[in-house]
Order: structure tokens, then C-alpha cells, then sequence
């Protein structure tokens, strides 16, 4: 797909400082993915399905507070009424609960919901919870409609009750070297909300192969903190060598003038048999 000059420079200038210090991968979302299903499905590491909207799929957001439409979805496909437990386990509570007036950002789930409202208090602080190598935003400013989908997707995670059924490991699957409590697998999705993720990022930067999972991996064997102490620890010792070697250089220099004025005056440092100075 090809951007006009006027993108490719305003890309290249919001991004240049992180790709100069270490994502060098940043690349625009249609340089990634072929499609908002594409993206929905790789950008998780297969955390999500996308299906017609003509078959049962979540939805990662919706507007009526009083009515999950995902309490539906889940009915359609399991055959029950809504879980009464948080299958997913990180920051989730043990069972869906109301929120108090608190849950403002991820509003939609304040009747019942599997996060606390301190969880998801905030953007900035469900893109912190995780860590730097999980920032959202690491190949620069994001659009303000881009970065909205993000924030729904975190609060689905976060709240969601019905993300639990699809987990990918059961308990019965402890055993096994990658479990884990905290990870999805193929929740379907609805393709229309895919696609108009896709459109809203279509100017925005995003690293590596897509893969969120595969981005932190790589920040965290390159973590530009981690680089610029080992730059500054360089500097420190390059800066102590280069002091001792000067200080050293001083002294020589003073020994060096005092040697010749002391032989100028007729009263040299080192002397030889006969009183002869040593040359």
C-alpha cells in the first residue's frame, strides 16, 4: 500500500526517536497486516477467533450497561447463562461483582464485572499494569481513535466474565511447562469490530511481526533502560581511566619541571660519583 510524502513524513518524525533507540521494527499497521481480521488474530498470539457477524462473537465493547451483550454470545455458544466465575486469573477477582462509581473507564462492566475499578482506574493505568515492554505505544503517539481500541481491548480482558471460558489451559493442565492461568485462546470476535480497529490504526506504528507477545520478548532482551546504564557504566569507568592517566600526566609533568630547575640552579636531583650530575 502506498502513503503520501506528507504521511511518510510525519511517520518518520513521530517515530524516530523510538526506532533510534531500539524498534527499529516499527513499521504502519497495513505494513502488518493484511486485514482487521489479520490483526485481531495475530496481534494476541491467537487469543482471538474472528467470525462473521452472522455467527455468535463478542463484542470488546458495547455502550448499555445494564445488558452485556456477551452474556447472549455466551448463551448462544455454551448453552448456559451468564459464568459466575473469573475463569482468567491475574489481576481478576475470583467471581463478576458490581463496581462502584469508580469504574470509569471501563464503564461498560460496571454492573458486573471481573476487574476491580482500581485495576482499570485509568488509560495510563491499564497500559502500565503490565510493564513497559506492554505499552501500547512504544513506535510513538498513537491516534486518538487507534489507541481507544487498545483500551477496549484491555478492559474486555480485565472485565470481561466471559473471557475466562476461553482460556487456554484448564487446571487439569498444570503439568504441562507453559501453563499458565492468565492466557485466552480463539475467543470469537466479531469481524466488523476487527475492522474498524483496522481502519482506526491505518496511520499508526506498531512493531515487529504484529505480535504483542513477540514485541515485549524483544524489548526485554533489548530494553533501551538496561542499555543506557550499560552506556553509562562504560562512560563512568572510560571517565575514572582517562582521570588517572591525566592526574599521572600531572605529576610527571611537575616531577619533569622540578628535575630541570633544580639542574638549571645548580642543584640536580640525581648525582653521580665525582659530584657529576646524572644526565
Amino acid at each position: 500500500m502506498k502513503f503520501s510524502i506528507k504521511y511518510s513524513a510525519y511517520a518518520a518524525a513521530m517515530a524516530l526517536p523510538t526506532i533510534m533507540a531500539w524498534e527499529e521494527t516499527c513499521r504502519p499497521f497495513p505494513e502488518i497486516y493484511a486485514s482487521g481480521t489479520e490483526l485481531c488474530q495475530k496481534m494476541f498470539s491467537d487469543s482471538f477467533l474472528v467470525v462473521d457477524d452472522t455467527e455468535p462473537g463478542y463484542t470488546m465493547w458495547f455502550f448499555d450497561t445494564d445488558k452485556n451483550p456477551n452474556d447472549q454470545v455466551t448463551l448462544d455458544i455454551f448453552g448456559q447463562q451468564p459464568v459466575e466465575e473469573c475463569g482468567l486469573q491475574y489481576f481478576h477477582k475470583d467471581e463478576p461483582t458490581p463496581e462502584d462509581d469508580g469504574m470509569k473507564e471501563c464503564q461498560p462492566w460496571k454492573q458486573r464485572s471481573c476487574c476491580n475499578s482500581s485495576t482499570v482506574a485509568s488509560m495510563e493505568k491499564l497500559k502500565e499494569s503490565y510493564g513497559e515492554e506492554y505499552h501500547w505505544d512504544r513506535c510513538g503517539p498513537m491516534t486518538p481513535a487507534c489507541e481507544r481500541f487498545f483500551v477496549y481491548e484491555a478492559c474486555f480482558y480485565e472485565c470481561e466474565p466471559s473471557a475466562g471460558l476461553f482460556r487456554k489451559y484448564n487446571d487439569s493442565q498444570s503439568h504441562l511447562e507453559d501453563f499458565n492461568t492468565w492466557q485466552m485462546h480463539k475467543m470469537p470476535i466479531k469481524k466488523s469490530f476487527c475492522d474498524s480497529w483496522f481502519d482506526a490504526c491505518k496511520t499508526d506504528l506498531f512493531c515487529g511481526d504484529g505480535d504483542f507477545f513477540s514485541c515485549a520478548a524483544r524489548y526485554q532482551a533489548n530494553n533501551p533502560e538496561d542499555e543506557l546504564k550499560k552506556e553509562k557504566d562504560t562512560n563512568k569507568i572510560l571517565a575514572i581511566t582517562l582521570g588517572v592517566i591525566g592526574s599521572l600526566a600531572f605529576v610527571f609533568c611537575l616531577f619533569s619541571f622540578f628535575l630541570v630547575h633544580r639542574e638549571r640552579t645548580g642543584k640536580p636531583v640525581f648525582v653521580g660519583e665525582g659530584g657529576n650530575a646524572v644526565a
